[in-house]
């Protein structure tokens, strides 16, 4: 899916401020978001239990499509970012029991985005037939909690987040090189005009006198910038489109356009956040989160996606900024 047929479906779309609810913009009509975890429960690929601030659920592998924006009510520029999942399938999921150092845990393998099996090796296409799925370009293995585990062969879909929530996105940045320091560490460089000779882009001295007598660990110097595996936190999702499984997050996520992007519910804004609200007794209406009433559990598949409308989004209330 390009770029430019994404960006075409958004020019009827209008969100503002923070998410308390969701809307099917597709018919105009209403959904709360707790109808998507009613609705795994209905179509869940492993027996199905409630979503709580102490699980931990499968992350997703996505593509970067690239960047777009969105338009508010009124007529504020909210850019997001295109991740789409490209046939993200379930490899296996993994027990594994504690040892002296190590409590039992529990994990589960993605794959995204198919491949010839010619150019698969002998190893992995093993173990594609005994997921039953066509091979994959990428496979990651995810850590869960022993309720959020999902059977072999399930395929995710978009719906797997609420629109409203927040996300942790890793991806390796853009690699740009060798580089100077003015680049790769914002120096201010040297003077431009009287005093320096051929330097104006140097980073000046490095060390110190004879004592230390050597330049430290870690000082910044010029060298290969980015390359460097990052992740972004709290990214708010915006939107997901379950026709063509893509969902549209708030802000700029690292890597290039096509590459591949680890996308998991948010460490502080979701784990975190709904075990405060847990301990400080903050349950209005059974919401684990602000507007949310619970995750898909263990996952979101395409079965479920099937009875969702196309198009979700987060509406948001007005935010009024303070007078100066």
């Amino acid at each position: 899916m390009s770029l430019s047929a994404i960006s075409h479906s958004l020019k009827s779309l209008s969100l503002s401020g923070r998410a308390v609810r969701t809307l099917a913009s597709s018919s105009a009509a209403r959904l709360d978001a707790s109808a998507i975890p009613l609705a795994a429960e209905a179509a869940s690929p492993s027996p199905s239990s409630q979503w709580t601030p102490q699980t931990q659920r499968t992350g997703v592998l996505a593509r970067k499509e690239g960047m777009t924006c969105l338009w508010s009510e009124d007529v504020i520029r909210i850019p997001v970012t295109v991740l789409h999942l490209d046939n993200v399938q379930v490899l296996s999921s993994n027990s594994y029991p504690s040892t002296s150092t190590t409590p039992p845990h529990h994990s589960v393998t993605v794959g995204c985005t198919p491949r010839r099996a010619k150019t698969t090796s002998g190893a992995m296409l093993g173990q594609f037939r005994k997921a039953g799925v066509d091979p994959k370009m990428r496979v990651v293995e995810f850590p869960v909690t022993e309720d959020a585990v999902v059977r072999p062969g399930t395929q995710i879909s978009a719906i797997h987040f609420v629109p409203g929530q927040h996300v942790d996105v890793q991806a390796p940045s853009i690699g740009k090189g060798f580089q100077g320091v003015m680049k790769r560490h914002g120096f201010a460089g040297l003077r431009a005009s009287h005093g320096v000779s051929i330097s104006h882009r140097s980073h000046g001295s490095t060390g110190q006198h004879q004592d230390p007598g050597r330049v430290f660990p870690g000082k910044k110097m010029a060298g290969r910038m980015g390359g460097k595996l990052v992740t972004t936190q709290n990214l708010m999702v915006h939107r997901i489109d379950t026709l063509h499984n893509v969902i549209y997050v708030k802000g700029a996520v690292p890597g290039p356009p096509g590459g591949f992007v680890r996308v998991v519910d948010a460490k502080k804004k979701v784990a975190w956040k709904a075990r405060a609200r847990a301990t400080k007794g903050i349950n209005k209406d059974g919401e684990v989160l602000e507007g949310i009433l619970g995750l898909p559990m263990p996952v979101g598949t395409v079965e479920m996606a099937s009875g969702m409308p196309r198009e979700m989004v987060a509406m948001v209330a007005k935010e009024v900024k303070p007078a100066k």
